[in-house]
């Protein structure tokens, strides 16, 4: 056990800073920044599914991601209908809420997705896929 903490808190921890180095790294951005972005674009994808498969895939995120992901979450309002990836990326950049992302937003949505698919069980990610419209889908497996 490490010297400090508990050592699922120290994995959370470590997992959290590992995606969001990744997301950094990926844009080209800070720490905090890559926050935003993958704050926002959780929110983004968690509003658009049910309230069964958001679980599914909160129970693939580290503990301290689950908690960001769960943050401000209305169930009885989910799902909210999405028409394209227009209207995806559009609230998307409402819920990262700075300029930044408004300069390419789509960058923002693959850097989001870069990081599930590089962590999350890939058959979750199949099943949030098929709740998404076709063209949002698309830029999921293009990332």
């Amino acid at each position: 056990m490490p010297e400090m903490g508990l050592e699922v808190i120290d994995r959370t921890v470590n997992d959290t800073n590992n995606w969001l180095n990744q997301i950094s790294t990926d844009l080209g951005c800070d720490k905090k920044h890559a926050y935003h972005v993958l704050r926002g674009g959780l929110h983004t994808l968690r509003d658009r599914m049910t309230v069964e498969e958001a679980a599914h895939l909160s129970a693939q995120l580290p503990h301290l991601i689950r908690g960001i992901y769960y943050e401000n979450w209305r169930p009885a309002d989910a799902p909210q209908k999405l028409r394209d990836r227009e209207e995806y990326l559009t609230i998307m950049v409402e819920n990262v809420g700075d300029r930044e992302t408004e300069d390419d937003p789509e960058e923002a949505a693959r850097a989001v997705f870069r990081v599930l698919k590089a962590n999350v069980d890939p058959n979750e990610l199949r099943h949030v896929g098929a709740l998404l419209p076709d063209d949002v889908t698309e830029l999921y497996q293009a990332a």
